[in-house]
């Protein structure tokens, strides 16, 4: 077994033991164990939303959609069930936000981050009764938004809507996917696919290939131009390994899925 291959951009981490603490200080940073990879799930909502229209300057009609059914319901705390969570997705996301955001895809419609149970207002605390709200937030490629809805499930009312900038919570698996794929389709790129050869005597052609666990990156003093809007831009720095094989360092990476663009670190 090789130890360690060095090259311009990526470096394979090799071994049976990739994953105890004493790789991890080989490599200089804890990476994330392989049962973490991707691990986190969601799903663009640009496939299914409506075309803003045909032509220039054209604006489809609105349509009236029927409420989502309410299907299975929770308790008090519990946890959202499925179909909660569903309908409450659904709830949240309006024709206006349908028609005027982009997906990580480049697709019409905002990219689905992630629903969860709400916590009570505090004037419900002591309250058995109070409603269950589940907070549902999407990220809005087109014009770099976080966009948080909050969805009463009694009522399937939209109580509150909180829309900011620069704020960016962790990537979820759709968003890694696609980051991984623009890494592989662009010549920065090259170093990862000759490790993933190196390793496991494979081409590597698709991010299906790996597990990806992901960090968001920021801009800081130093950083290169390219990179300077990250932060405000939704920018990646992965960490990659190969399913059933080692990892493979590709932490002086970025990539800026606002712009769909890679660039170097360091």
């Amino acid at each position: 077994m090789r130890t360690i291959v060095h090259r311009h951009l990526g470096k394979v981490v090799a071994g049976t033991a990739i994953a105890v603490a004493g790789t991890a200080v080989m490599i200089g940073i804890t990476l994330p164990g392989s049962a973490g990879a991707d691990d986190s799930d969601g799903k663009g909502a640009g496939q299914t939303s409506q075309q803003a229209g045909q032509g220039q300057g054209a604006v489809a009609p609105g349509v009236v959609e029927q409420a989502p059914a309410e299907g299975d319901t929770g308790e008090g705390r519990d946890p959202l069930t499925e179909d909660e969570t569903e309908r409450v997705e659904k709830l949240a996301l309006d024709q206006q936000l349908r028609r005027t955001g982009e997906n990580v895809e480049g697709e019409q419609g905002p990219q689905s981050l992630a629903v969860d149970l709400a916590d009570p207002k505090t004037s419900e605390l002591d309250d058995p009764d109070a409603p269950r709200r589940a907070d549902v937030s999407f990220y809005d490629y087109k014009n770099d938004k976080l966009v948080t809805k909050t969805v009463n499930l009694d009522t399937g009312k939209v109580e509150e809507t909180d829309t900011q900038q620069g704020v960016q919570p962790p990537l979820n698996r759709t968003e890694n996917i696609e980051a991984a794929q623009l890494l592989l389709a662009d010549p920065l790129g090259a170093g990862l696919k000759a490790d993933f050869k190196d390793a496991t005597d494979k081409e590597l052609t698709t991010p299906d290939q790996l597990l990806l666990s992901s960090m968001v990156y920021r801009a800081n003093p130093g950083t290169p131009a390219a990179l300077a809007d990250c932060g405000k831009h939704r920018c990646v720095t992965l960490f990659v390994k190969a399913k059933n094989g080692p990892w493979i360092d590709t932490r002086d990476l970025v990539i800026d899925l606002s712009t769909r663009k890679v660039a170097k670190v360091g």
